[in-house]
């Protein structure tokens, strides 16, 4: 049967759906020889070369894996640095087909609950807009927060790259000084930097940030930082449920394994 050739590629472990989409827009992708096009489908005999690399179909995840990691401050989401500073891929297991992907970002000052998959549909659909997944975060922020500021926050402002909301802001007792105070805010969405540019909306600086939860799933208060832990067969299904995937099932994973 045919598949679509992102998709292939994506479960090949070369990268998200939408990331395969721009290397075939690019003419990076050839099936049989020739450059292949956006929309294109191909049978499991077809021959798929990347930069002219052939694209193994043996290389396809047997089935799907996340991982739940505790990412400390100081580490950045990238596979790569030229500046030498420490990824968030380092520390992961080896896996032995495809690759782990990234889902979103947390950047380099940011701590807390990040995932991986090797599953590059179940990575693409969860950092969709259009899925609606929460994300929730503890946040310390520097100077006097008003009732006019989260109310702002809670009905929604313009960043520069479009309107933007907190869904639920919530006020946590304080045991250090007035001028920092931690909140608990939610919003679902995932933009580059969006929970610190909101409170710059309101001329307030986060001192820290710390994601709790994505989705359903909370960040495991045992896991201590720099570590992971893969995740039961029942959360990897709730997830894949939450963006309308099929579920894994046991029997399945020992054929495939």
């Amino acid at each position: 049967m045919s598949e679509k050739l992102q998709k292939v590629l994506a479960n090949a472990g070369l990268g998200s759906r939408r990331k395969m989409e721009t290397w075939i827009e690019a003419g990076r992708i050839s099936v049989n020889g020739k450059v292949a096009t956006l929309g294109a489908r191909v049978e499991p005999t077809d021959e798929i070369r990347c930069d002219g690399h052939t694209v193994s179909r043996q290389a396809q995840q047997s089935f799907c894996r996340v991982l739940m990691y505790n990412k400390p401050e100081g580490e950045i989401c990238s596979r790569d640095d030229p500046d030498g500073r420490k990824t968030v891929f380092e520390r992961l297991p080896r896996i032995q087909n495809g690759r782990w992907i990234s889902v979103g970002r947390l950047d380099i000052n940011t701590s807390g609950l990040l995932l991986f998959t090797n599953d590059g549909e179940l990575a693409n659909r969860l950092m969709h807009p259009r899925h609606v997944i929460e994300r929730e975060y503890a946040v310390r922020i520097f100077g006097e927060v008003e009732e006019s500021h989260i109310n702002a926050l809670k009905n929604g402002v313009t960043l520069d790259d479009g309107p933007a909301k907190f869904t639920k802001v919530t006020r946590r007792k304080s045991e250090e000084d007035s001028l920092n105070q931690w909140f608990d805010v939610v919003l679902t969405e995932g933009r580059n930097r969006e929970v610190r540019r909101l409170w710059e909306s309101q001329s307030l600086q986060v001192s820290r940030l710390v994601r709790l939860r994505f989705g359903d799933l909370e960040l495991t208060k045992r896991l201590p930082q720099g570590a992971w832990v893969e995740l039961e067969l029942s959360d990897v299904n709730k997830l894949r449920k939450s963006v309308q995937l099929p579920a894994e099932s046991e029997s399945l994973i020992k054929m495939k394994q």
